[in-house]
Parts: structure tokens; sequence; C-alpha cells
């Protein structure tokens, strides 16, 4: 039946759920319905895609693990030098270890093998080769997931809860 984005009271995204879940929460009276797809769960009670909690609910920041799979989602599984969108992509350090760049969301990006190569053990200004976007570290685990659901063509509605998408 789906996913449904949960809000804080302050319309900040929080999680995803799922539909049974969503709607548990609003039959207890704990959220109320912010969007819905027009589908009905039963006669008078749409199915919700967007539900916000009544009360503010308090959550520890996070910090997103830097690993190969989330490194690769950020970029697009796209390689940050040519656009390659191929499934032979590497990691690349954009100020090499030799040369004290370390393991880092913003010194390590995509880069198919041609490109990888080619750099080699230089900068990318060195090597005349310009990033197509700077790496940055991610807002959150929920970015990630939001977004995939955003580019896959379902929930967009979400987008105007999301901010940087």
């Amino acid at each position: 039946m789906g996913k449904v984005l949960v809000l804080n009271a302050s319309y900040e995204p929080l999680n995803i759920t799922s539909w049974r879940r969503a709607a548990v929460l609003l039959i207890k009276g704990k959220a109320e319905r912010v969007e819905h797809n027009g589908r009905l769960l039963y006669a008078g009670f749409p199915l919700p895609t967007v539900i916000r909690l009544r009360h503010y609910v308090r959550v520890p920041y996070k910090e997103m693990p830097l690993t190969r799979r989330n490194l690769l989602h950020r970029d697009g599984h796209t390689c940050q030098y040519c656009g390659y969108t191929g499934d032979e992509l590497t990691l690349d350090h954009v100020i090499p270890r030799s040369r004290g760049g370390g393991d880092s969301w913003e010194n390590i990006v995509t880069a198919c093998v041609r490109c990888n190569v080619k750099k080699g053990n230089r900068t990318p200004q060195e090597a005349h080769m310009l990033l197509r976007h700077l790496p940055r570290q991610p807002y959150s685990s929920l970015y990630f997931e939001v977004s995939k659901h955003l580019k896959s063509g379902l929930h967009q509605e979400w987008q105007k809860y999301v901010i940087g998408l």
C-alpha cells in the first residue's frame, strides 16, 4: 500500500513508516493526516502519505556512516569527473592520502576507473579535472531514504517537506 512520511509537530521530517503504523497513529490521535493520495483504507478514511505528530519529539543527531554504499548514493552512482553512470565506479580521494588527505565525506567522491587512473596521485586542479559537485556530508539518513522515493517518482508530495532535494 505504500510508505508514509512522518513529520514532527514542527513539520520537520522524522522518518518513513508503513501505512499500517501511520493508520494506528491517526486512530490513536497521536498524529494528523497532512497529505493523502485519494485511495481509501476504508470508507471515510483516506490512506495517508504524510502525517504530522501532534506533540514535538526531540530526536538526537545521528551522524551518517561513511560507507561505499552511502558515498555512491550521495553522488548518484555517477563519476564526479566525467558523468559516467555504469557499474564500474571506484572511490577517489580528492586530496590523495599520500598528500595528507583523509577519509571524510568532504574528501571522497565516486569516480570511474578511467578518471581515477587519469587523476592518479594529483589534486583535481593539478590534473585539470573539475568536480561536477563538491563533496559534502549528507544531512541525515532520512535524506537518503526520502531521495530514493522521490527519484523513483513515488511520493512527489513529500518534496515540499524536505529541504535540499
